[in-house]
């Protein structure tokens, strides 16, 4: 009877010391999660804060373009309002797309590209998107981890307990659209060649077909 007890206090005991570290680990793991969730929040906030710069620089030199940096502008302000990431995620492609546009209006004025100051936006913005890469790499990694953990058995039971729920991926829709859209002018229409003509004129001299009558020379 002894022996019995002693063996099922020890189950008991691992039991419990299991479930510490399992909700432990699970802590642990939606911290990084957390964590990595606001690395992304500070870039994307240094990506908002850049756009009216930007919108206004180009504004100086194509201020007709109002439908433009309206869509930009209405843009920029969903996705500062946007909760949770996969909102964000789907805000924040809308605004790609709409910067997308923005640039290839730039492109049509080269001495805007020239400045100072429109080469310096680009290079933070571009710097911004780098970055805001990078972190969503970090972030959508954590959060693999950190779904797996709670949905395996017996740590789903733990979770459930303990209220531990899935977290969201960040992804931006279209992100083929993050970059600028490219114009090129330096491409001529392409002009169709001639058609040959079907038979080789005749020669001087050709020698006509029989029961046929030359044509009279000058």
């Amino acid at each position: 009877m002894g022996v019995a007890l002693i063996i099922i206090a020890l189950i008991v005991v691992l039991l419990i010391v299991f479930v510490i570290a399992a909700y432990n680990g699970m802590v642990r793991s939606r911290n990084k999660v957390d964590e990595a969730w606001s690395g992304i929040d500070v870039q994307l906030k240094r990506r908002h804060d850049l756009i009216p710069n930007l919108v206004e620089s180009v504004k100086g030199y194509a201020a007709h373009e109002r439908e433009t940096f309206q869509a930009v502008t209405d843009a920029r302000a969903r996705a500062m309002g946007a909760s949770g990431p996969a909102a964000a995620g789907a805000a924040e492609g809308l605004l790609s797309q709409a910067l997308g546009r923005l640039f290839a209006v730039a492109e049509a004025y080269p001495q805007l590209r020239a400045t100072e100051n429109f080469q310096q936006l680009q290079n933070e913005l571009t710097n911004t998107e780098d970055q805001i890469s990078a972190a969503r790499r970090i972030y959508n990694g954590n959060v693999q981890s950190y779904n797996s953990s709670i949905q395996v058995f017996p740590n789903s039971i733990i979770a459930g307990m303990g209220g531990f729920t899935r977290r969201e991926f960040f992804e931006i829709e279209d992100a083929g659209d993050r970059e600028p859209v490219k114009v090129d002018f330096s491409t001529a229409p392409s002009v169709a060649a001639p058609a040959e003509p079907s038979e080789p004129p005749a020669s001087p001299g050709t020698p006509t077909e029989p029961g046929t009558t030359p044509a009279p020379e000058g």
